[in-house]
């Protein structure tokens, strides 16, 4: 059970699933011992807004105690799922469907989801004269990256709308991956009719570039009332057997990072602009950031059901063999937490 179309060999990705073991910072297979430093990936999106305030602002710092925090950003989930199977990353924020690839394709072996992050705050904005989705035929659309979960969205739509489309550009519409960086300048130029993007891609479109929002993905998911997982945390599957002390404490950091962030929109919005400045250059306008927070919604619940309905979209579109998801989950450490304050605890599957 694996992706169609692996990133990695099947040799190859058995080797990095073995180096998990020591290229993290002392973390591996060494029987529980001490672990020097835990490394964070995540994406300059707001829909990772929890890892950048939580890195801005020292929390996640702060809860690891003596364990320093390392961080590395992506531009999509698949480079992500590489860097956890090559033992770059510890940890990382990160969409669900590379989570379910990265499962897939190390048959269960080397990654766990551990607690959400963020909801909704994704869609497919277009150019001005696109005014309904029965004019999108012949268009030409974006996503951040070849099978990353607003790919799927995307290819998982068009199908249900009896559209052909395949990975290499062509069909009824055609869809092409690229940076989000590269989305955002190729529809200013008008290279690109739309993108499916998450926030505050979306939102940029929208408010500096004159987009329409034309599918808001939240519509799309009526089963959990709009509700969908965009972002959760998974960690190595190494790394949380030989340091589940370390995960707690990132799990502590990160829960109350997500009720600082629902309790101070607004300085959690100066943080994350502040944050998304220093690793991107230059961070987007708090109009833009405003519109993007509107959008998301911060929860540490990983909305599993939404986990199978991806998995299922990207079996229906190719980029998934059929997949057994019966472990992904490890929510105890989590639920323990939740449980020392008196919160209502998550499910898996």
């Amino acid at each position: 059970m694996s992706l169609r179309k692996p990133v990695l060999s099947a040799a190859a990705t058995v080797l990095a699933i073995g180096m998990t073991a020591t290229a993290c910072g002392g973390s591996g297979g060494d029987g529980g011992g001490d672990v020097d430093t835990l490394t964070l990936g995540y994406f300059p999106n707001i829909t990772h807004a929890p890892a950048l305030v939580g890195v801005e602002n020292g929390t996640f710092a702060e809860a690891l105690g003596d364990v320093e925090l390392s961080s590395q950003t992506f531009n999509a989930g698949p480079d992500a799922i590489n860097a956890l199977f090559a033992g770059e990353i510890d940890a990382t924020f990160i969409g669900p469907n590379p989570a379910i690839n990265g499962w897939s394709r190390s048959d269960g072996t080397a990654l766990r989801v551990i607690a959400g992050s963020t909801s909704r705050g994704a869609g497919l904005v277009v150019r001005p004269g696109i005014d309904s989705v029965d004019d999108l035929p012949g268009t030409t659309l974006s996503t951040p990256q070849l099978a990353n979960t607003q790919d799927v969205a995307l290819r998982w739509f068009a199908q249900e709308q009896g559209w052909e489309v395949d990975t290499e550009g062509g069909g009824d519409l055609s869809i092409i991956p690229q940076d989000n960086s590269d989305i955002i300048n190729a529809f200013e130029l008008g290279e690109i009719d739309g993108a499916w993007v998450p926030e505050p891609h979306l939102s940029r479109l929208l408010v500096e570039l004159d987009g329409e929002l034309l599918v808001d993905e939240a519509d799309l998911w009526e089963e959990t009332g709009g509700d969908f997982v965009t972002t959760h945390l998974i960690v190595s599957a190494d790394f949380l057997e030989s340091h589940p002390d370390v995960v707690e404490d990132l799990l502590r950091g990160h829960i109350e990072t997500v009720d600082w962030i629902n309790d101070n929109s607004e300085e959690a919005q100066e943080a994350a602009i502040a944050h998304l400045g220093a690793v991107s250059g230059s961070g987007p306008s708090p109009e833009v950031v405003a519109s993007a927070f509107e959008n998301t919604v911060f929860t540490v619940d990983p909305i599993a059901p939404s986990l199978r309905g991806g998995a299922e979209h990207a079996e229906v579109v190719g980029l998934l063999d059929p997949v057994d998801l019966e472990g992904i989950y490890v929510l105890d450490p989590l639920n323990r937490l939740l449980d020392e304050g008196s919160r209502e605890q998550v499910a898996g599957l």
